[in-house]
């Protein structure tokens, strides 16, 4: 057994350990020597003992099917069932429900990442038999999300058919890299959600690590990302982040997580319907037999016939122009629906800003500054137009919205010169 490095203890290396190779090696090495420097001069550096920049090193990632298709379906790569398998009668309910309605690929948390202690975070090991018998009952593939080395071991002891990685594990490529040298060399699938930050090079860096380790059947979900402002979503989509990562890995299975982007289940078949109008491979939908009363994220589950509903909407083309069907009520009423969310959403933004702008103008009349000052103006213009470029809306709606707003906010501060003479 080879428990000392260079002199120095180090208890946690295992027999055979003087064997490995890659990076497990590496790392485990680096942390007795205090030398991660010379870990990281040898990952970056090539045949030729050239030593390359991180941002010459393009990745190649040429993944294999993933036998995840449902051919039964009209949408390739379905994927549903609770955020938690709570029980295991709650789980078999919900697994015999939706392998009725022709799902063939199961998903259940079985250890949850909680923002705060104290909440449910899942049955942890207790939970993978509930699992098993969902595979060995229904014929249904198992999916179970994986966030350390320890859940990617049990979970594949216990016969679990993908991992999924999810978004705050994807923005740790230390926790990315434990879970590839777990998993090394083994025949499974893994998803990776995209990162909670918008960082293409975070998702590809988190691809690449598993496909390092041997890992050939990876696919990618798409479930937004995290923000600080007002929005209808729980998590903002930016649609073209996904795009830009598809571009870039254009072989890769990409699946949408739109309960997790919806955050509320009445806008979750909205955000479904617009990633597959975008080209997206299939949906990952949280479903419960009792929505309302699940011990997390009651308020984005839907039960396992609202689920098959959507479905059918989904399905259907709605004409040659990809418009809605003229019957397909329930999903015009949600679609208002979240353009009534946003609207307020708007009207609260712009009392804010108005507020803002009132602020201003005492300030300027405190100073005997002018209400109106085109450099200002010129350059506040010019930055939106900018940006709304970037965001893909035309240049005259931009001016128009902005030349609006901001007489409106002149004469607010007119208003407040006014009142002050």
């Amino acid at each position: 057994m080879r428990n000392r490095v260079n002199g120095v203890d180090c208890p946690w290396l295992n027999e055979g350990s003087s064997k490995a190779t890659g990076l497990n090696s590496m790392v485990r090495e680096a942390m007795c020597l205090s030398d991660w420097q010379n870990v990281v001069g040898q990952l970056i550096t090539d045949s030729n003992g050239t030593k390359k920049a991180d941002k010459d090193m393009e990745p190649i990632i040429e993944t294999e099917p993933l036998g995840l298709d449902n051919p039964s379906a009209a949408i390739p790569v379905v994927i549903s069932g609770p955020c938690s398998a709570e029980s295991e009668d709650q789980t078999m309910r919900v697994a015999r429900e939706l392998a009725d309605g022709g799902v063939n690929i199961f998903r259940a948390g079985i250890w949850k990442p909680r923002t705060r202690p104290g909440s449910f975070e899942g049955m942890g090991v207790t939970a993978l038999p509930w699992l098993r018998s969902v595979k060995e009952e229904t014929g249904m593939k198992c999916a179970v999300e994986v966030a350390t080395s320890y859940h990617a071991y049990e979970a594949l002891k216990h016969g679990i058919d993908i991992l999924w990685i999810g978004a705050r594990t994807t923005a740790n490529p230390f926790a990315v890299q434990e879970i590839a040298t777990a998993i090394e060399g083994s025949d499974v699938t893994v998803l990776v959600k995209n990162p909670v930050n918008p960082d293409i090079d975070l998702w590809t860096g988190a691809m690449e690590r598993l496909y390092r380790a041997g890992i050939k059947r990876l696919g990618a979900i798409h479930r937004g990302f995290s923000h600080n402002g007002r929005s209808p979503y729980r998590n903002m989509p930016l649609w073209d982040i996904p795009i830009e990562f598809r571009k870039r890995h254009p072989g890769m299975v990409m699946i949408n997580d739109p309960s997790h982007i919806a955050g509320k289940r009445k806008l979750v078949a909205p955000v479904a319907r617009k990633a597959l109008s975008l080209g997206f491979d299939g949906i990952f939908v949280e479903s419960h037999c009792d929505p309302d009363n699940a011990l997390s994220d009651s308020g984005q589950q839907m039960t396992p016939a609202d689920f098959f509903s959507m479905l059918d909407r989904l399905s259907e083309k709605g004409g040659n122009s990809g418009e809605l069907s003229g019957s397909d009520d329930n999903m015009i009423d949600e679609l208002r629906s979240e353009i009534d969310n946003i609207d307020g959403e708007l009207l609260t933004a712009l009392l804010e800003r108005m507020e803002v702008a009132r602020e201003i103008g005492v300030y300027k009349n405190s100073r005997s500054m002018p209400p109106l000052q085109p450099s200002r103006w010129s350059e506040l213009l010019n930055s939106r137009l900018e940006k709304g470029s970037r965001l893909g809306l035309r240049k005259e709606f931009v001016e128009m919205l902005f030349s609006f707003i901001h007489k409106e906010s002149v004469k607010l501060q007119s208003e407040v010169r006014s009142d002050r003479v």
